[in-house]
């Protein structure tokens, strides 16, 4: 019975401390195991099919919403007063995007046009496309600011053209017309007469160029030679910089395509990515972890500079020229346009710009952006994106329809481009990228105690084993080695026996 005790406890020794090293094992194994499986899930490659199915079709619902600065007093604006506004929106688009003419490079680089596509949601819009909205028309306000230079008799002429096209300075259009675009015989006139004049040759509209358009051709990284550069772009339109701005700075660019970031993010990662929309690279910065889900997430908001002039935040001296902090001059990438890029209702902009403009209420719940990514990873998990279309217009003279026009930055229109990922999207994700790691992660410890507990268990089973055998040997009779009176009188008995006599009485024990 002792022998197959020590036996139990050798064995469960043994197993103990190789159950511990293989755990401790696993401590420094386990996380090269697990970082090299995401290396592999989110390396730009066809033979992943998860990432590569996210990365070239976004499979998850993507929607844009659009808010109008309804003008209420145009008549006012034009002898001078304050504009008043009123948001009236959302009215939102289910946005498809779809990469096509993917080809991969022998530099692991791969190529790319991404196609998008939008389609009016009626119930989660707060009317219907019909709905008519007041904003200021840019044919007219914006080519007078565009023309302000030129000679007087070129101005008195083209105020006279906006007349006999009855054009004027504030446009009463629906919501479809506005978007997508809406018949002008001016624009035909100026298309045939003026030919690149205009960004566009068929109807006028905000958002005519984006629908089934491409965004350029974007040249990336997959991060198979280097997992550090996978999704950043290494060309766009065959651009290693663009030529809109005034310094190299804000010429270069840098980050990604703004959909997926390289992996392994901490809190001093920030995302930068390159906008075909804002003809430039922007970058987010770390706010605070959080968890959605049960996935855990990094969210990254704008920085107050991202917008500021070049006298408050000087790398930015190359967006100008500048006006107040908190709006950027994208003129140079819109045909000289005098049009302004911010954030709603000038959320983190220079105060003076909403003194100019009644009606305007910015908070960072509603008009701030963000990104949520999944830090080991680098796959967003909630987008949020807001940015706001401005006009800077003023009284021009020669421009009748400018009439007493005072000079202000003038909210158009807001759009929200919202995204998450859900359904079997996110229980994919969630299994494979964040649920098989965590298990490995804590198998690990489990093997680290499970051996602890059977060595311990083995340790007790030798120490009980010890106690039984001195608990028999104090229940058995002393013997002639243990009893030194028996070992003197053991000389006595042989000889006794010797001489085969019987012994003593005295003798007996």
């Amino acid at each position: 019975m002792a022998v197959s005790r020590t036996k139990l406890a050798v064995g469960l020794g043994i197993a103990g401390i190789l159950t511990a090293v293989f755990g401790v094992i696993l401590v420094f194994v386990g996380p090269i195991v697990i970082d090299d499986q995401i290396v592999k899930n989110v390396e730009i490659n066809p033979k992943n099919s998860l990432s590569y199915t996210m990365w070239k079709d976004i499979p998850v619902p993507f929607f844009m919403s659009v808010y109008f600065f309804n003008v209420l007093n145009p008549k006012e604006i034009l002898r001078g007063e304050k504009p008043m506004v009123e948001q009236r929106g959302p009215y939102v688009y289910r946005e498809y995007r779809q990469k096509d003419n993917i080809t991969f490079h022998p530099n692991n680089t791969v190529s790319y046009l991404e196609y998008r596509q939008y389609h009016f949601v009626r119930d989660m819009s707060v009317g219907d496309e019909s709905d008519v909205v007041v904003i200021p028309n840019m044919l007219v306000l914006g080519a007078a600011v565009m023309m302000e230079k030129m000679p007087l008799p070129v101005r008195l002429v083209m105020s006279a053209t906006f007349t006999t096209f009855n054009e004027n300075a504030f446009l009463n259009k629906s919501v479809g017309e506005l978007m997508w675009g809406y018949d002008s015989e001016l624009v035909d006139f100026l298309n045939k007469y003026l030919p690149g004049m205009l960004p566009t040759t068929g109807k006028f509209g905000l958002f005519s160029e984006f629908n089934n358009s491409n965004t350029g051709l974007f040249t990336v990284f997959t991060g198979q030679d280097d997992i550090r550069k996978v999704h950043k772009v290494d060309s766009w339109n065959g651009l290693k910089k663009v030529n809109y701005w005034r310094t190299e700075q804000c010429n270069m660019i840098n980050g990604t395509a703004g959909q997926m970031w390289p992996p392994f993010m901490t809190e001093e990662s920030t995302l930068p990515f390159y906008s075909p929309d804002a003809c430039r690279s922007m970058e987010l910065v770390y706010e605070r972890p959080g968890v959605t889900s049960g996935i855990p997430f990094f969210r990254f908001v704008a920085p107050k500079t991202l917008f500021a002039n070049g006298t408050d935040y000087p790398p930015n001296e190359g967006f100008c020229p500048c006006r107040q902090s908190g709006i950027m001059n994208v003129s140079s990438c819109r045909h000289d346009a005098p049009v302004f890029m911010s954030h709603p209702h000038f959320y983190n902009g220079d105060p003076v710009l909403r003194e100019f403009v009644l009606g305007l209420n910015p908070t960072e719940e509603q008009h701030g952006l963000f990104i949520d990514i999944h830090p080991e990873t680098g796959v967003p998990l909630n987008v949020s994106v807001k940015l706001q279309l401005n006009l800077y217009m003023k009284k021009v003279l020669g421009i009748s329809q400018t009439d007493s026009i005072s000079e202000v930055v003038m909210p158009m229109i807001w759009f929200e481009e919202k995204g998450y990922i859900d359904g079997p999207v996110r229980t994919t994700f969630y299994v494979n990228l964040v649920l098989l790691p965590t298990i490995m992660e804590v198998m690990q410890y489990v093997f680290i105690a499970l051996g602890l507990f059977l060595v311990l268990s083995a340790l007790f089973l030798k120490l009980r084993d010890k106690k039984h055998v001195s608990e028999d040997a104090a229940r058995r009779p002393p013997s002639a080695d243990s009893d030194p009176s028996l070992s003197e009188r053991a000389p006595l008995l042989r000889d006794a026996v010797d001489r085969d006599c019987p012994v003593p009485h005295v003798l007996q024990p």
